[in-house]
């Protein structure tokens, strides 16, 4: 390798985690994120690697659809392939084949939805594992440690993700465990990560103001880089959703990025940033386009319905993404039909790329001060029919 390039690596991986807002819109701020391996234009959306792929999609699909960063999936790395394995091959961004920013969950909503299988303590999560019934034990330092195993420029916090619906009682438990394990986290993460790596820390308290408070508080007082928003999107509703976010986001930290943790749909993501959130994730652009559903700027539509058969028109023709220019309607109904691995395929990449334009127009709305033109638009199309 060249002297000058091996010296611009090198100082690019020790270019410190920053975030500048550049304007607003009301709430809704437009941003950037400066990590070591690249720059995150915020809001931001980011496609959902579970075990080290983003389903059905080759990761410079991905890039070509705009996003800047993708997020990885502790539970399952840590399982299969084993984060030990990965970090011998090099880190997850070369194991993948993704050489941009990648986030990495703490592994606590899959050990949440593994109820069944799972024993918990102040200590940790004891857990089987859903492949092959071995036992785990997955502890805030062990969380940092396999995240840092991943190489993953930012981390979240090991949280207890309170389910829904839980009583005041049964959340207030749940947060104040999820404090006490970001503090452990925090201890973990700066004996073993590098300068140029992030830790977020996860507001918990399930739907009750004041939880959320102390939650904020509690995390404010370690000051994370950054912080996640966690427990929503698991069952309460849109609606219950935006009114923990309304008494939520006026007591977050101003200058330090906000991720709102699996969510969501086009309408959630618009309502979550004119309440100033920066980050999202979720599995649906890819999770639906398997099941041949298609997301467009005129609602979601389902190419398995008879009715695309003999429909020659595209997706999106005034798409810049393949996927959406260039096969008809009624190839991709056939696809899914004759169920063909091209089918979710094609689908998946559509849906990506319609989600990062939408993360386009939103920076470009805020930027222009027409946020609500947007969200209106945006509604129109996605709202729940009366």
């Amino acid at each position: 390798m060249p002297a000058g390039l091996m010296f611009s690596m090198n100082a690019l991986m020790n270019t410190p985690f920053s975030f500048d807002i550049n304007a607003r819109d009301g709430d809704a701020r437009l941003g950037e994120i400066t990590t070591s391996r690249g720059v995150i234009r915020t809001p931001a959306f980011m496609p959902v690697g579970t075990a080290a792929t983003v389903k059905a999609m080759y990761p410079e699909q991905v890039r070509a659809t705009g996003a800047d960063i993708i997020l990885g999936n502790t539970y399952h790395l840590m399982l299969r392939p084993g984060s030990d394995r990965i970090e011998r091959l090099g880190g997850l961004h070369k194991f993948m084949n993704w050489p941009r920013p990648i986030l990495t969950d703490s592994g606590g909503f899959q050990v949440m939805s593994l109820s069944k299988l799972r024993k918990m303590s102040d200590n940790g999560v004891t857990f089987q594992s859903h492949i092959d019934g071995s036992k785990h034990e997955l502890t805030p330092e062990r969380s940092i440690e396999i995240q840092c195993e991943l190489g993953a420029d930012i981390q979240m916090s090991f949280d207890e993700c309170t389910p829904f619906p839980a009583t005041h009682t049964e959340a207030r438990t749940s947060m104040e465990l999820s404090m006490r394990w970001a503090v452990r986290s925090m201890k973990a993460f700066e004996k073993r990560a590098g300068d140029h790596q992030a830790l977020f820390g996860i507001v918990q308290g399930g739907v009750y103001e004041d939880l959320r408070g102390a939650s904020i508080k509690a995390l404010t007082d370690i000051d994370f880089p950054g912080y996640s928003i966690g427990g929503l999107a698991v069952g309460e509703g849109q609606e219950m959703m935006l009114k923990v976010l309304d008494f939520t986001m006026p007591k977050m930290p101003v200058e330090k990025p906000r991720y709102l943790m699996g969510v969501g749909t086009p309408l959630d993501i618009v309502e979550a940033v004119s309440r100033g959130i920066d980050m999202f994730d979720c599995v649906m652009p890819t999770r639906s386009g398997r099941h041949g559903q298609a997301f467009t700027w005129q609602g979601k539509i389902n190419l398995r319905n008879a009715s695309f058969n003999e429909d020659p028109d595209p997706i999106d023709a005034s798409s810049s993404c393949p996927a959406h220019t260039d096969y008809s309607k009624a190839y991709l109904h056939h696809l899914f039909k004759a169920r063909e691995y091209l089918a979710p395929m094609l689908v998946s990449w559509a849906n990506i790329a319609f989600y990062q334009d939408l993360m386009s127009q939103i920076r470009a709305a805020i930027k222009a001060g027409t946020l609500d033109e947007l969200r209106d638009k945006v509604s129109a199309a996605y709202a729940p029919k009366e």
